[in-house]
């Protein structure tokens, strides 16, 4: 009796993602779900990847693979056309060509539990973990821990400059780092997360009492007047660094699910590339490139 198991095809891992991550779930702005690859090509090696970028459909062209799975929509908005000569349309072009589907999971991942906010969290270590914002009862993503960001507990209590250097080793490497706003001798033991831009939950970090709250993309006047207000302590990580944690989930999903072979890339797509620390830290005031081998959406 034959014992080889069927290769899986587009559709069948579209389907497997979506039980994990129904597209109802995701914000009314959003696009997500199947981009473009014919449903039933088979796949035997996917790529998990935070954006579509020319660097990511290289690495995905240099390994071979079927599909890939990305956070950020790289159509989120309209477009008049896809010709090679725009920058999306020449990876598009560059896919359908190489007979690689692309498949995006965003809002939908963000809110789920597990999802992207509960891998940052895991990172750093927190327990007893809750929404930052529940999902709004009557929305499909209503119940059972979903919700944007988290709020736990943290191993032991830090004081947020010890807080701020655990973080930078336990994320993503990136040339930035993470930087902190606050008292650096104030003590956190509740720790409020969310992955990717997260300025627009400040209020709900207030409101749930959390000594401190990482996120990215933080903007200087938001984060002054929620410090002055008497909010909890701050600290921002760059976009990319803060949601990179799950695809390390979602490769776990799509080996555990669909048997393929899933690879993670750790290419460092935030634009930021270059960091010179002030004299003052006792470190070298020389800016200095990151290496190519580093490691943005909500968009929004």
């Amino acid at each position: 009796m034959s014992t080889t198991t069927a290769v899986p095809t587009v559709a069948d891992v579209v389907a497997e993602l979506e039980r994990r991550y129904p597209p109802s779930w995701a914000e009314e702005w959003d696009r997500v779900g199947l981009v473009l690859g014919e449903p039933d090509a088979q796949v035997r090696r996917v790529l998990c990847v935070v954006d579509v970028v020319p660097e990511t459909v290289a690495e995905a062209l240099a390994a071979g693979v079927d599909m890939i799975v990305a956070h950020h929509p790289l159509l989120l908005r309209g477009v008049s056309s896809v010709a090679p000569t725009t920058y999306k349309g020449r990876i598009i072009h560059q896919l359908i060509k190489a007979d690689i589907a692309l498949y995006v999971a965003h809002t939908n991942a963000d809110v789920a539990a597990p999802g992207v906010s509960d891998a940052l969290a895991g990172r750093l270590g927190l327990t007893d973990l809750r929404p930052l914002q529940p999902a709004r009862p009557g929305t499909p993503a209503a119940g059972e821990g979903r919700g944007v960001g988290r709020i736990g507990r943290l191993p032991r209590p830090m004081s947020l400059a010890e807080l701020t250097r655990h973080a930078t080793s336990v994320l993503p490497t990136t040339a930035v780092g993470v930087r902190a706003a606050g008292a650096p001798d104030r003590i956190v033991r509740t720790l409020a997360v969310c992955g990717g831009s997260g300025d627009s939950f400040l209020a709900d970090a207030s409101a749930a009492g959390v000594d401190a709250y990482l996120t990215a993309d933080l903007r200087h006047h938001p984060a002054g007047e929620h410090l002055a207000t008497g909010g909890p302590a701050l600290l921002d990580a760059t976009h990319w660094a803060t949601e990179r944690p799950w695809l390390d989930d979602l490769a776990a999903l799509l080996r555990g699910t669909s048997g393929v072979e899933a690879l993670v890339s750790d290419l460092d797509t935030s634009p930021w590339t270059v960091h010179a620390a002030p004299p003052s830290t006792g470190r070298p005031a020389v800016a200095e490139p990151v290496a190519d081998d580093k490691e943005p959406d909500r968009e929004g």
